[in-house]
């Protein structure tokens, strides 16, 4: 079964671009446009990783972070986040509230292909080494 990426961003060609070079590498790829719609989203389907935008139309990207931090079901999904926002207070900020990752656009798609694949690889193994500690 594909591993599902939740990608959020109100721009359409973006959820389309960095959808079809994930389905490149076998993930399975969920979008959506708003900050409702993808709290919606990572209840419903409970991806292994969300990318996501801050300037989203009907609530910013942090509060989608902090509020998926604060909920037992998605409290532990990678959040890569994938911005125009540059500088130090947005970046820091995105961590604050709970980001994995942080990215400016552009960015290249194969080099966040390879941020998707190094954190899900990162989780698998973190999750291997806690079911082997239970285990002894």
């Amino acid at each position: 079964m594909a591993q599902k990426v939740l990608v959020v961003d109100d721009e359409a060609d973006i959820v389309e671009l960095l959808s079809y070079n994930l389905q490149l590498d076998g993930f399975e790829v969920i979008g959506a446009a708003s900050g409702l719609d993808a709290l919606n989203q990572a209840r419903t389907h409970l991806p292994e990783i969300i990318i996501l935008d801050l300037m989203l139309p009907d609530m910013d990207g942090f509060s989608v972070c902090e509020i998926l931090r604060c909920q037992p079901s998605t409290a532990d999904i990678p959040v890569i986040v994938l911005t125009a926002m540059a500088g130090e207070f947005p970046r820091l900020h995105g961590f604050e509230v709970g980001a994995t990752d942080y990215c400016t656009k552009p960015i290249r798609p194969r080099d966040l292909r390879d941020r998707v694949k190094a954190l899900l690889e990162n989780r698998a193994a973190k999750v291997a080494g806690s079911e082997s500690a239970h285990a002894v």
